[in-house]
């Protein structure tokens, strides 16, 4: 199994992308993180349960990263990060939700845990609308 890894993350990319980036460079596809630092722009996506869908905003402007974590799987054959992020301004009030495409990095330091076992495969769950995790791909297939 690899080991945990701490690496600060490019400006100016999209951060669900940076983070993707670095698990697959280490060929990583089930673990945990975390991360701190400041995006430029975010957007936020809430979950209606009702409606089975996001309803996302996009927040302009400078904002502290005050906590992000979340797992790494599988979706679609391919490493998938699903995240959570709480955001601070200059009026020092947080808010937050999931972390969603289009969230532009000014600077970011991730810690990457590995787990251990097969990754965990998202199938889409009929009665929530999500894709959550289903079954296991083996790591490796036997000979």
């Amino acid at each position: 199994m690899a080991d945990s890894f701490l690496v600060r993350l490019p400006k100016g990319m999209d951060l669900l992308e940076a983070i993707a980036e670095e698990f697959r460079k280490r060929s990583i596809s089930k673990a945990s993180f975390s991360l701190v630092g400041a995006v430029e722009r975010a957007v936020v996506g809430f979950y209606d349960l009702g409606k089975k869908e996001y309803k996302n905003t996009t927040l302009e402007g400078d904002y502290e990263i005050a906590a992000c974590m979340g797992n790494v799987s599988i979706k679609d054959g391919e490493v998938f990060v699903h995240a959570h992020i709480t955001l601070s301004g200059d009026d020092y009030r947080a808010f937050g939700g999931h972390l969603m495409p289009g969230t532009v990095l000014f600077a970011a330091e991730l810690c990457g845990t590995p787990l251990p076992g097969d990754p965990l495969v998202r199938e889409f769950d009929e009665a929530t609308g999500l894709y959550l995790w289903g079954g296991t791909r083996p790591e490796k297939e036997s000979e």
